[in-house]
């Protein structure tokens, strides 16, 4: 089930996520970004799009945020986290948030094309896996849908998709 009612905290916990997503724009990555937040509250991983600056297919947000947030915890279950992401995450990134065993994930701007969390395709809650994941969609969508639009405006002549 997506819940459009997050906890009064996600939404400054997805201001940090948008500023990872700024930091992306200097590599001309697409501006997405993803902060893990512990048990205690506090970002225990971050990441922002690194395609375009390392050449490596899988230097999503999500991917370098969980990658950051297991080696600081010192394990790969990050069972007691959440993911906070501003654009749902594609098959790759919702994939590795299952198999991180992340409880919750906060996300903003929906992806009608590719996201893997509700739109296109559901993995997060699919019954045939192992681990479910609750879905809070939507936090601050209008700021991090515009962050996306003015990227696709300037690099790719004003094709709105990520």
């Amino acid at each position: 089930m997506t819940s459009m009612i997050g906890l009064p905290r996600d939404g400054r916990d997805m201001a940090d996520a948008l500023a990872e997503a700024r930091a992306a724009l200097a590599t001309g990555d697409v501006p997405v970004g993803a902060v893990v937040i512990g048990p205690d509250g506090g970002i225990v991983g971050r990441g922002h799009n690194q395609r375009e600056a390392t050449g490596d297919p899988t230097a999503h947000a999500e991917v370098l945020a969980l990658r950051d947030a297991s080696q600081r915890l010192g394990r790969w279950r990050l069972d007691d986290c959440t993911l906070v992401v501003t654009l749902e995450p594609c098959l790759m990134c919702a994939g590795a948030t299952v198999l991180a065993r992340i409880p919750r994930l906060v996300l903003g701007a929906w992806d009608p094309k590719a996201g893997a969390c509700g739109s296109q395709w559901d993995v997060v809650r699919d019954r045939r896996l192992n681990h479910r994941v609750e879905v809070i969609g939507g936090v601050r969508e209008a700021e991090c849908g515009e962050l996306l639009r003015a990227f696709f405006v300037e690099h790719r002549g004003g094709l709105a998709e990520a």
